[in-house]
């Protein structure tokens, strides 16, 4: 099948294209393969990190994306349009993640579809974390112009069928991410990280943004002994400066290692292999990226009921799900977590999701679908 490919690839980085990458790779071994990017993503007013490309510190996967659309200027709109029907694909693919792009795709999927090449996307949200007016227009007119959509969480396709009930649509968990290399000894982890060797290590991975509850998770960890310590590791999308106090304020704050940065691929094998558990108390969420990293390193995980979290972890037991995002009930489960040695059984269902969700699945989910 000749197929195109519309979304963020290099030079960008982050999770939505480090998941493009890994998603072309799969589609590249029984198709022929075209990918296209933004010339321009955001605008750098918008972009609330330090900055959208990789650096030379990123061992990034280089796909060779031809980068033909801005997503601010709807002259490229046809113009990508054009360049994509030149290509004559069978099928044009859209990784989609926010409705600040529902212009600039969902025009040239409209564009594209005329010439009579289906148009199938990948929803990793329909509803944002931190909504905004006009997003319930703006995601309507992207689904339209779409013959179907791949969702990676019942709870993102509930929130499909209802805003277009009609739309044709399949449901294939998040893959586990298999670009970070191998798993490193925990003692050796923790040293090059200049942490404590025999200590229980609990792990916050990922962008901090409000939603997410590194406040709820700090709370947390000001409840609990001193044989625990805390990992924290990601960019900031916002003031830091909040979660700096809370960390000063806490009675654990010797036991808490903040590296809140960008984190290179080539980093990430250090964080999961020092980490015990991985606790994400987020308030809100469809699936996790950062969940399938989990799993890539068989790292269990604590997540809170919402979105698709508890359909990820607790429906295959590889996880323990609170209620709410609470830190009473975050406390109780770190302890339980490890008082009942939940950590060898969790594994090995991890092992066994690890078999059945894999990226060469998701492709043929798509090219069967």
């Amino acid at each position: 099948m000749k197929i195109a490919f519309l979304s963020t690839f290099y030079p960008y980085r982050g999770g939505i294209a480090q998941f493009n990458a890994a998603l072309f790779h799969a589609l590249e071994k029984e198709n022929q393969l075209k990918a296209f990017t933004f010339s321009r993503q955001y605008p750098d007013l918008l972009f609330p990190g330090k900055t959208q490309y990789t650096t030379q510190n990123d061992q990034a996967d280089e796909i060779p994306a031809l980068r033909t659309l801005d997503s601010l200027n709807p002259f490229t709109y046809y113009s990508t349009a054009k360049k994509i029907n030149q290509f004559e694909p069978d099928l044009l693919i859209i990784s989609y993640w926010m409705p600040f792009f529902a212009p600039s795709l969902g025009m040239v999927a409209k564009l594209v579809r005329k010439k009579g090449t289906k148009v199938i996307s990948i929803l990793h949200n329909i509803i944002p974390h931190e909504p905004k007016i006009g997003d319930l227009t703006l995601n309507r007119f992207f689904v339209r112009q779409n013959d179907a959509c791949i969702t990676l969480s019942q709870a993102v396709a509930q929130d499909l069928q209802k805003l277009s009930p009609t739309k044709k649509h399949s449901f294939h968990p998040h893959p586990i991410y298999e670009h970070f290399g191998e798993k490193i000894h925990k003692e050796i982890a923790c040293e090059r990280l200049k942490i404590p060797k025999d200590k229980k290590t609990l792990l916050f991975f990922g962008l901090i943004r409000d939603y997410k509850g590194l406040d709820i998770l700090l709370e947390a960890f000001d409840n609990l002994s001193d044989e625990y310590i805390l990992l924290i590791a990601g960019e900031c999308y916002g003031k830091v400066d909040k979660y700096l106090e809370l960390i000063s304020k806490n009675k654990n704050k010797k036991q808490i290692f903040d590296h809140i940065r960008y984190i290179p691929d080539q980093e990430v094998p250090l964080f999961f292999s020092a980490a015990d558990l991985l606790v994400l108390p987020y308030r809100t969420a469809t699936q996790s990226g950062v969940v399938a990293i989990s799993y890539h390193f068989d790292l269990p995980v604590i997540v809170t009921d919402v979105g698709s979290l508890k359909e990820l972890v607790g429906k295959h037991e590889i996880g323990l799900v609170v209620s709410k995002p609470d830190s009473t009930e975050i406390t109780v489960a770190i302890q339980a977590f490890f008082d009942n040695d939940l950590k060898p059984k969790f594994q090995k269902n991890i092992k066994q999701f690890k078999t059945k969700y894999s990226w060469d699945s998701l492709a043929k989910e798509i090219t069967n679908f």
